[in-house]
């Protein structure tokens, strides 16, 4: 069923009586007593604040609520099936007052009307913000701005009771996910703050996202200590602040009481200073082992002098120097021209496997190892992948047809591994390799053991592209032809993988 149709079926008025508040869709339990030292969930257990909120699949324009948000552009006349609705349930009086009076709404804000013929007596028009995964924390910033300002709006109105849809939107690109994670979260820290502000907020889901909200709502409204202790386990890294508000950390300015505690500063000109690859990569391109100049970079300078005044464990600083290197690396990956590395379409995303986790996909005959700008590559694959890495993944390697001149030199790799973020090696569920060669796999073994041995059991070797379809679909990843053809070649037009070979594809 379509949305559209899905809507012209739901003309009852619904009222906020007949919702079940969220405190109320789990049987209660007696709170966990807790150690006043143990680490708890940011978002802890709240009955009270659960009793505010409810998630709700319908028509938006249903609802008999003080007021209902609506997700537009810019001008105000977005056209798709909810937009319509909305303006057709309100009539010519919503229309007007839009295009007289309010007429643009900038990303990121939000602007008041009447409901005109809608249950709702208000209409809360916002503008979600386009989602590139170069300019990630400028969507998120955005779209944080765009529920603040709504809640903000309500509570200066006295609108006590609110339909709160989606504002973030996939015809703007954006993941619901991580839409619904701002959302949620903005709530959460809104009503801590002003929890007499509200009577009730109704998440309004449509099919497409009510998933993604059930399984979200409870790690920022936990209804139970259970679920508390599971959240705690499963928020994402970046929390945001006391609103909600994702950190920007390279907007962060860090007051320090002791002037020993200087060689913590991480403005960008001392990280700069402190590895500077422009300059690493600057010298002219040589793969073999020990010759590139990226594949000696040392350690920091002041990592002595840090730890001295610090007084503090060695695998401590070196965590830390390790994550302002990456954040600097995340940086210039988000603004650089890396357009020469996409072209050559060596390293993209594709679906996701069966169990919905998304594809990463390599592709070795493309990448010509011997030329590429390796400082250049190592920044793609960081803007292409931080976003993935949040959750869990998988990579798949074509390794098909692969030549010398296609092959990084080994410590090229295990410096861009040691170079990565925890979060790579964490949420990495599996590599796979198809078409291995015995060079291959002899490299792979080499590499596992004595550089990567955390993720060893992680990768498998296919001998078919067939064996990578019991792991996903095919219509889930985008396999380059000339891997298919080889495949024919190699294996046959057609064969069939037996359920003992699906374990690891040999």
């Amino acid at each position: 069923m379509s949305t559209m149709d899905a809507l012209g079926t739901r003309d009852e008025i619904v009222e906020p009586s007949t919702l079940t508040r969220w405190n109320f869709t789990k049987l209660l339990e007696q709170p966990k007593e807790f150690d006043p030292d143990e680490e708890r969930s940011p978002f802890p257990w709240r009955n009270d604040l659960n009793a505010k909120i409810a998630l709700w699949s319908g028509n938006i324009t249903k609802l008999n609520v003080h007021a209902i948000t609506h997700s537009t552009n810019e001008h105000m006349n977005d056209h798709n099936p909810l937009s319509d609705e909305l303006y057709r349930q309100a009539g010519e009086g919503l229309i007007k007052e839009v295009h007289e009076d309010l007429r643009v709404c900038k990303t990121g804000e939000a602007k008041l009307s009447k409901g005109h013929n809608l249950p709702a007596r208000f209409v809360i028009h916002s503008v979600g913000p386009r989602y590139n995964i170069r300019y990630v924390t400028a969507a998120e910033s955005a779209l944080f701005s765009c529920y603040r300002t709504i809640l903000q709006i309500c509570k200066e109105a006295e609108i006590r009771t609110l339909g709160l849809g989606a504002i973030h939107t996939l015809k703007r690109n954006y993941p619901p996910d991580k839409g619904a994670h701002i959302a949620i979260r903005t709530v959460r820290r809104f009503l801590e703050k002003f929890p007499d502000s509200f009577d009730l907020i109704v998440f309004s889901c449509t099919e497409e996202n009510l998933d993604v909200y059930n399984a979200i709502l409870p790690l920022y409204f936990p209804r139970n200590s259970s679920e508390e202790d599971y959240a705690f386990d499963h928020l994402p890294s970046d929390v945001g602040n006391e609103d909600g508000e994702p950190v920007i950390k390279e907007r962060q300015i860090r007051i320090i009481d002791k002037p020993a505690f200087a060689a913590l500063k991480a403005g960008n000109d001392e990280l700069e200073q402190t590895i500077d690859l422009n300059k690493e990569f600057a010298t002219s391109v040589a793969m073999d082992v020990g010759h590139h100049p990226f594949a000696n970079m040392e350690e920091d300078p002041d990592k002595g002098k840090t730890s001295k005044m610090l007084k503090n464990n060695a695998a401590d600083i070196k965590k830390m120097e390790a994550k302002r290197r990456y954040e600097m690396l995340l940086k210039r990956a988000k603004s650089d021209d890396l357009t020469e590395i996409a072209a050559l379409h060596c390293l993209f995303r594709t679906g996701v496997d069966r169990f919905g986790r998304p594809i990463v996909v390599i592709v070795g005959k493309n990448y010509p190892a011997h030329t590429a700008n390796p400082e250049k590559t190592l920044l793609y694959m960081i803007r292409l992948m931080d976003p993935v890495v949040e959750t869990d993944y998988v990579v798949v390697y074509f390794h098909t047809q692969t030549s010398g001149k296609n092959q990084p030199a080994m410590a090229y790799l295990k410096m861009v591994y040691s170079l990565l973020d925890n979060r790579y090696k964490k949420n990495l569920k599996h590599f796979y390799i198809v078409h291995p060669t015995w060079w291959s796999r002899l490299a792979t073994w080499f590499f596992t053991t004595f550089a990567a041995s955390d993720i060893k059991h992680k990768v498998h070797n296919m001998k078919g592209v067939q064996y990578l379809y019991t792991k996903m679909n095919p219509d889930q990843i985008d396999v380059p032809q000339f891997v298919l053809e080889h495949d024919i070649k190699v294996n046959g037009a057609r064969y069939v993988v037996s359920d003992s070979e699906t374990q690891d594809g040999l």
